[in-house]
Parts: C-alpha cells; sequence; structure tokens
C-alpha cells in the first residue's frame, strides 16, 4: 500500500542528525528521499554506537536510524559539471532540503537564486545552528551549545551540580521533527501556489519557541529577570523527584494530591499525621527528608512495574525509568510492533525502532534500510539520462561515486 507521501521526491542535502531526522520522517512515509552525500559521505556514518563496536560507516547505528527509507547518491558539488547535475535533480524534485553553513550553496554556485531560476515551483528548506541571517549564523554549534542556547537547559539537574541537557542527539531530533512540519508546509504551499519558499529553519528557534517551558522562562528572565531554578537534590518537594525502587528508578510528580499518594501507599499509619496537610512542612527539608524516607522503604519493596501500576490505579503522577535494553524488551512496545526488523547488505538483519505514529489507511512501508555510500549513483543518474559512458566519465572525474 502507498504511503501517504508517496507521490513526493525529496532532494536531501542534509547531514549529522537534525536535517537527516526531518528527512528520514518523509522518507519513512513514502517520499523517494534522494540522499544527496560528498564523497566519504554524511559525517553521521562516523558517529557510534556500531555494530560489534567495529567502526566501520556502513555500521554506524546513529546513520542507519537517520537515513531509513532513502536513496544514495554520491556528488561531489566542489566538481566542474555538479551544477548541471545537480540541475537536473532538481527537475525530478519536489522540494530541497540543505542544513550546510549559511551561504554554503550560493559559494557553490547553487543556492537559492540558481534552484528558483530553474524551478520557481521548487521550495528550498534550509537547516541551519542560528538561521541564515542575524549576528549568530556563523557560529558552529553541538547538540549541547545549541540546547543550551534555545532549551530549557538551566533548570535542568540538581543546584549542587552544573546543568545537564537531554541525552545524545534528542535535542537535534526535536529540531529535526520541527524541520520536517515545515517542509510539509512548504509543499502544501508549493503544490497550492505553484511559487518555491525560501525556508529559514534556525535549529536554536525550535528551543526557543518550544512547549518545553521556553518561551515562558525566556519571558520571566527577560521582564522580571527571574531565571528557572534548579532544585538541591531530593529536596524540592515531598515525593517529587527520582527515587530508587527494587530494580531500579521511578520519577515522581509532587505530592499536592496527598490523598491520591496515600492511596498508592496503601493507606499507611504515618502518612495519616496532621503535619503533612500542613503547606509550610511541605517545602521543609527536613520533612521532605522523612517523608521521603518513608517513600523509599515502600518503594524498595517493589518494582518500578508495580510501582508504576499502583501509581496509575490511584491517578499519582508517576513513571518508570526503563533501560535500553528494557525499552527494547518492553511487551508493549513488543506487541505494538513498534520495533521492526530489516536487512542490511553489511550488518544483516537488524531491529530499529519504528514509526512515531501510524496511519491505519496508509501504513509506513520498510522499503529498504540505510542505503549504502553511493549505492543508488547509477539507478539516479539512469533516471536523470545519463548513459553508461557518460555515467563511467563523470565517475572517473569523480565528479560522482557508485558503490
Amino acid at each position: 500500500m502507498p504511503g501517504p507521501l508517496d507521490s513526493v521526491t525529496v532532494l536531501d542535502l542534509t547531514q549529522y542528525v537534525a536535517g537527516p531526522y526531518a528527512t528520514k520522517l518523509l522518507a519513512d512515509y513514502g517520499a523517494d528521499v534522494i540522499k544527496v552525500e560528498r564523497p566519504g559521505g554524511d559525517p553521521a556514518r562516523a558517529l557510534p554506537p556500531f555494530q560489534d563496536d567495529d567502526p566501520d560507516p556502513e555500521k554506524s547505528g546513529t546513520f542507519f536510524f537517520l537515513n531509513s527509507n532513502k536513496r544514495s547518491f554520491v556528488l561531489d558539488l566542489k566538481a566542474e559539471g555538479a551544477p548541471e547535475i545537480l540541475g537536473r535533480l532538481l527537475r525530478i524534485a519536489d522540494v530541497v532540503v540543505e542544513s550546510f553553513r549559511p551561504g554554503t550553496l550560493d559559494r557553490l554556485g547553487v543556492g537559492w537564486d540558481f534552484i528558483h531560476a530553474r524551478e520557481p515551483s521548487l521550495s528550498l528548506v534550509s537547516i541551519t545552528n542560528f538561521g541564515q541571517t542575524g549576528p549568530y549564523r556563523d557560529y558552529r554549534g553541538t547538540d549541547l551549545t545549541l540546547f543550551g542556547f534555545g532549551g530549557e537547559l538551566f533548570s535542568q539537574g540538581v543546584s549542587e551540580r552544573a546543568p545537564v541537557k537531554l541525552y545524545g542527539s534528542a535535542a537535534l531530533v526535536q529540531s529535526g521533527g520541527a524541520a520536517a512540519t515545515a517542509v510539509m508546509a512548504a509543499l502544501m504551499i508549493g503544490a497550492k501556489q505553484g511559487i518555491g519558499q525560501q525556508v529559514d529553519i534556525s535549529i536554536t528557534d525550535t528551543h526557543l519557541g518550544g512547549a518545553d517551558r521556553r518561551h515562558a522562562t525566556v519571558m520571566g528572565a527577560e521582564y522580571a529577570g527571574l531565571k528557572s531554578p534548579r532544585f538541591p537534590r531530593g529536596a524540592q518537594q515531598l515525593a517529587m523527584g527520582i527515587h530508587p525502587c527494587a530494580d531500579g528508578y521511578v520519577e515522581m510528580g509532587s505530592a499536592d494530591r496527598l490523598d491520591r499518594l496515600a492511596d498508592m501507599l496503601g493507606h499507611p499509619d504515618w502518612i495519616r499525621d496532621p503535619k503533612w496537610q500542613d503547606p509550610r512542612a511541605r517545602g521543609d527539608p527536613d520533612a521532605i527528608e522523612e517523608f521521603n524516607a518513608h517513600l523509599l522503604e515502600w518503594l524498595m519493596q517493589r518494582g518500578k512495574r508495580e510501582v508504576w501500576a499502583e501509581a496509575r490505579r490511584a491517578k499519582v503522577m508517576c513513571g518508570p525509568l526503563f533501560t535500553v535494553r528494557e525499552i527494547f524488551e518492553d511487551p508493549h512496545f513488543r506487541e505494538s510492533g513498534f520495533w521492526q526488523k530489516i536487512s542490511h547488505a553489511v550488518m544483516g538483519e537488524v531491529e530499529m525502532p519504528g514509526h512515531p505514529f501510524t496511519m491505519h489507511d496508509s501504513p509506513v512501508e520498510w522499503r529498504c534500510p540505510a542505503p549504502l555510500l553511493g549505492e543508488h549513483s547509477a539507478e539516479i543518474l539512469g533516471e536523470l539520462g545519463y548513459d553508461h559512458a557518460e555515467t563511467d566519465e563523470l565517475v572517473a572525474r569523480g565528479v560522482v561515486g557508485v558503490q
């Protein structure tokens, strides 16, 4: 069954994490995504984890996840003749997505003016750290610095230590999701008006304007001089925070509804003490320590799933902190089909995370795993009208790379 984006062709000039995740979403829902890679490939091919800890560019788990259902076309944009090949690619594309530093495509002679002159209805979506204009446009960025600049970093962690960022490249993946929405908007406007759009996506702005507290805290800092606090370890509110249990950890919200928490704990005698009803006690460090000691005793007699079940029954905000292995083996994810098996030419059969949501009338189809470097170059050149002799010449000159 064709996917909802089955008729869409995306020319993907992105690399690393945010851009490839955006185009991965489009590919997984049916778009033909032509991933244009530099000679040597997307730098994400050098990112761990690697299968069997072998740093082979075809065994990168990061690249594998971010580039499923795409075709790889190796093109040296600096080489003589590259603009002509890119021009032919533009003819078959519905949208172009790139993540070079600002001005890079213009310096190569294939920027917005080049694209718009050849295909006026084609949109260009550019994903950069701080946008195409402004005082920060040329600054370099990492997942840490971008989330620190635009995300809710300051309040994460405990006050005794430095703030902490989201794990791994989660912040960049979030930005990729926002960029995918922008690509869809450009596609819809292009189809309706027949005019290409130049879309500027700032990774930092996707966090500054995000729903994760950031817009509210920025306004608080700007107009009231307030900063989001990091609380001392174990001294926030009654019950609130991360606590150990018999087989790991759970995270709990505050005890604003003490009746529900009492229900979760089985209405022990100690929780009936009237002092817990006093709002002043709930912010007192000594009282919090006493309360959490009782809570810890209950938690250490139960595993995280039992704690979670009791919390759900009593309508208490609480959730388990699963390890990666526990998520991989979790019955819910298994039964829902979230983990997908797919065969790869180098890594063999691999299980990978599935799609973020399901549309029953047009489900995701796993057409192919992440491509080998240049795996589809010859195939795509044929689609562009190049014959075998012309292809061989382009390969010999180093303009194009083939598997």
